[in-house]
């Protein structure tokens, strides 16, 4: 029984496409958005000097370029990990790559477009259940219009492929179930795959046999890499996520600390009117309430002062003597309402 290697890693990607040119142009020719009648009937791969440069060359295979009646020019790589700047990175390659084509005195007639295919190990887009992504330079008011420069598919192989889905492409499935789902867990090769000739062959290139041991030893180093970094990406993460939740705690703090003395001096404020209202309230009852009894008493001392003249006077006292009885002045005693003297 043929135990398989993995064919996302960087030693059998490059082995089955990059060795073996009728299986890149099926592959491609299943997996890109191609109109009819302008499939792949040939290709080329890059030389050395004309791969695009790629910083995380390691993780990643940028290995082929691929030409057909039409001189379209392909990109294709197998990326294991996904960073915020991968999406730049694909375009600034394929950008290099249609730069590239044009040398000195040319004209920019002669450049034809540039195609980038990521098969990715891992989502890049969370917010949709999408698998597959086309990006074209477009008219935004009118997708009809296209500039024919660079075009990118970007493929996730994860949950989101759903073979099962999909019933349209069934040679695109079954390459990117074989990207997906053979490994060096895998016993045998599923029958629908066995029955693709050029699935079968590429299966047969993954056999742990076709390999050295010098081989082997670089398969097996090339996933001690990618399990190191994630290893290091994660003890970022944790670390990052440390620092983050200390510094928010002390920013919340001060900012609760904040909000809590702007509310607390509004509320006590607020309270402290109330209060002070209330109090002088009842102070202010309490005053206004003796400033009226005295002035009652006042008035109605002085009332019964003038009930005393009046029925003096009607007892037939003379002037002076009511006013030296009373202690009321002439004026006073002559504004009475009963007062009939002269």
């Amino acid at each position: 029984m043929a135990r398989y290697l993995d064919p996302k890693a960087d030693l059998t990607f490059k082995r089955i496409f990059g060795e073996h040119p009728k299986l890149l142009i099926s592959f491609l020719n299943a997996v890109m958005p191609f109109e009819p009648g302008r499939f792949i009937v040939t290709i080329e791969y890059l030389s050395a000097e004309m791969t695009p440069d790629n910083p995380a060359r390691k993780f990643s295979v940028v290995d082929v370029r691929c030409t057909d009646n039409y001189k379209r020019q392909f990109i294709v790589e197998m990326q294991t990990r996904w960073y915020e700047a991968f999406m730049n990175r694909i375009v600034f390659n394929a950008g290099k790559a249609y730069v590239k084509q044009l040398e000195r005195a040319e004209d920019y007639h002669l450049l034809q477009p540039v195609y980038t295919l990521s098969i990715l190990n891992k989502n890049f887009d969370k917010k949709t259940p999408q698998f597959y992504h086309h990006f074209q330079i477009i008219n935004r008011e009118n997708s009809d219009e296209i500039i024919p420069c660079l075009e990118f598919v970007l493929v996730e192989l994860t949950d989101k492929f759903r073979p099962e889905t999909i019933t349209d492409r069934k040679l695109m499935v079954l390459w990117l179930r074989f990207l997906q789902e053979v490994n060096e867990n895998m016993k045998a090769l599923p029958l629908e795959m066995q029955e693709n000739e050029f699935i079968r062959e590429a299966a047969e290139l993954c056999e742990e046999g076709a390999f050295t041991p010098a081989e082997l030893a670089a398969y097996d180093g090339f996933w001690d890499a990618v399990r190191l970094e994630k290893t290091a990406l994660k003890g970022a993460m944790n670390e990052g996520e440390a620092i983050g939740l200390e510094k928010g705690l002390e920013k919340g703090e001060a900012i609760g600390l904040e909000k809590g003395l702007e509310k607390g001096e509004a509320i006590g404020l607020e309270k402290g009117l109330e209060i002070g209202e209330a109090i002088g309230l009842e102070k202010g009852l309490e005053k206004g309430e003796a400033i009226g009894l005295e002035k009652g008493e006042a008035i109605g001392e002085q009332k019964n002062t003038k009930n005393i003249a009046l029925k003096a006077i009607q007892m037939g006292m003379s002037l002076d003597e009511v006013i030296k009885l009373t202690g009321l002045t002439f004026e006073q005693i002559r504004g009475l309402s009963n007062y009939s003297g002269s």
